[in-house]
C-alpha cells in the first residue's frame, strides 16, 4: 500500500519516498527510494543517553508500522461501507497530504519547482498511489480484508519479474527464479487452486492482485526518471501525495455521487486510514531507513498479512480456512527468497612452489644429503637440497 516509490524488488505495502537510491526495500519491491540513509544505522556516541532512548525506541516504532500497514485493510473494508472506493482513496489521499504538507512546514522545507519533476511525480502518483488504492478499494467490494493484504505481499514477486525484463543491472539468480515460482504457488494456494477455486471472487482477487503489480511498475518508472532528483524525501513524497489528491478530485465526481450520510466509523476508518497508513507511516519509515536502514526496515512487509489476517478474522469476523496462512506463509517464503542476493566469492587460495637459493652449510645434514667422513675445509663445498616452501595469498586460510 505504498504511498511513495520504493527500490524494484522491495515490497509494495510501504510510503517510500520518491527518490532512488540503490538497495534492495518493498518493497514492497522492494531498492532504491527507501534508502534515507546508510544501510547501516549510525551508532551514537557511547554513553550517551539518546542514544540509548533511540536504540530502545526503534523496535516499538517499528512495530508501530507494522501495525499501521497491517490494519489498513481493515480501514478499507469499513470505509467501503458507506463510501464508495474512490471516495475511500480520495480521502486516505487528502488525510495523508495533509499529515506530509504539515511536516514539510515545520521542517520550512519547499516542494519541487522543476516542470519536468511535476511530470515525472503526477505518473509516479498515478502508478503508487491513485491506481493500485483504488483497485485494493474496489477489490474489497467482494473479498475479505485478509486476501486483500495476503495479496499486496505478492508484490516482490511482480517486482522481480519485471525488473529482469525493465533493468538490465538486475540479473535473475537461481534462488530468486526458484523464490518468485514458490510465492505465485502460495498465491494458487491461498485461493485454493485444487478446489477450482470455489468460494472465491476471481475479479476482486484480479483487482487486488493488479494493485500490487502497480508497486512495482511505478518503482521501475521512478528509478528511471527521479533517480537523480535532488529534493528530499519529504519534498518529494509531499508533492507526489499532493498529486495523487487532484487525480482522484477530479476523477471521484465523475464516477460517484455525494454519500447520503456520514456515519462514524466509516469516517473515522478513512481518517485513521489516510493519517496513520498514509501519513503518519511515511515518517515512520522515513526515520526507521535513516536509524537501522533500508534492509531492516523492509522487513515490515513480512509483518503485514499477518496482522491484516488476524484483524480481518477477530474484528470484522472474516472466513478463515486453513489454506489461507498456509498459502500466506509460501508466499512470504517466495517473496523473501526474492529478495535475497547472491553471497560474494571468496578469493581462492593458491600454492605455489619457490625454491630457495642454495646455501652450503657445512657439516649440517639436510634431509637426502650425505657428509663425508672427514670435516670438509672451508672450500669444500657440502651437498645442498633444495627445499620445497609453501606460500599463501593474502587472505587465504595457512
Amino acid at each position: 500500500m505504498s504511498t511513495t516509490t520504493g527500490p524494484s524488488n522491495a515490497t509494495a505495502h510501504s510510503t517510500n519516498p520518491p527518490t532512488v537510491s540503490t538497495t534492495t526495500t518493498p518493497t514492497s519491491a522492494t531498492t532504491a527510494a527507501m534508502a534515507a540513509g546508510a544501510d547501516a544505522p549510525a551508532s551514537p556516541a557511547s554513553g550517551s543517553r539518546p542514544g540509548r532512548r533511540r536504540a530502545l525506541a526503534w523496535p516499538v516504532r517499528f512495530a508501530a508500522l507494522c501495525l499501521v500497514w497491517g490494519f489498513s485493510f481493515l480501514f478499507i473494508k469499513l470505509g467501503t461501507h458507506a463510501f464508495a472506493p474512490l471516495q475511500v482513496t480520495l480521502g486516505r489521499v487528502a488525510f495523508g497530504a495533509m499529515v506530509l504538507a504539515t511536516m514539510l512546514v515545520i521542517k520550512r522545507e519547499r516542494l519541487p519547482r522543476s516542470a519536468r519533476t511535476w511530470g515525472h511525480l503526477a505518473v509516479a502518483a498515478f502508478l503508487l498511489n491513485a491506481l493500485p488504492f483504488s483497485l485494493f478499494a474496489y477489490s474489497e467490494l467482494t473479498i475479505p480484508s485478509t486476501l486483500a493484504g495476503i495479496c499486496n505481499a505478492t508484490s516482490p514477486l511482480w517486482g522481480m519479474a519485471l525488473s529482469v525484463v525493465a533493468l538490465s543491472e538486475d540479473r535473475p539468480t537461481r534462488r530468486r527464479v526458484a523464490g518468485l515460482g514458490i510465492g505465485f504457488l502460495g498465491v494458487l494456494t491461498v485461493l485454493g487452486a485444487w478446489q477450482g477455486f470455489a468460494g472465491t471472487d476471481l475479479a476482486g482477487t484480479a483487482m487486488a492482485l493488479g494493485a500490487s503489480l502497480c508497486y512495482p511498475i511505478g518503482w521501475i518508472y521512478v528509478r528511471r526518471t527521479l533517480a537523480s532528483a535532488k529534493h528530499s524525501h519529504l519534498s518529494m513524497s509531499s508533492a507526489q501525495l499532493m498529486l495523487a489528491t487532484l487525480q482522484l478530485a477530479v476523477a471521484t465526481p465523475l464516477f460517484t455521487s455525494l454519500p447520503a450520510t456520514l456515519p462514524l466509523v466509516p469516517l473515522l476508518a478513512v481518517f485513521a486510514l489516510g493519517t496513520l497508513g498514509t501519513g503518519f507511516a511515511f515518517l515512520l519509515q522515513y526515520g526507521l531507513v535513516a536509524e537501522v536502514g533500508p534492509t531492516n526496515a523492509q522487513m515490515v512487509t513480512y509483518f503485514i498479512p499477518v496482522i491484516a489476517t488476524t484483524a480481518g478474522v477477530a474484528l470484522l469476523n472474516e472466513p478463515l480456512s486453513w489454506n489461507t496462512p498456509v498459502g500466506a506463509v509460501i508466499v512470504l517464503a517466495g517473496a523473501a527468497l526474492t529478495q535475497s542476493k547472491p553471497r560474494p566469492m571468496s578469493p581462492t587460495p593458491t600454492t605455489s612452489r619457490t625454491k630457495l637459493p642454495r646455501t652450503e652449510f657445512p657439516g649440517t645434514k639436510l634431509p637426502g644429503a650425505k657428509l663425508p667422513a672427514t670435516a670438509p675445509s672451508t672450500t669444500a663445498q657440502s651437498t645442498s637440497t633444495t627445499v620445497p616452501c609453501t606460500t599463501a595469498e593474502p587472505g587465504a586460510d595457512t
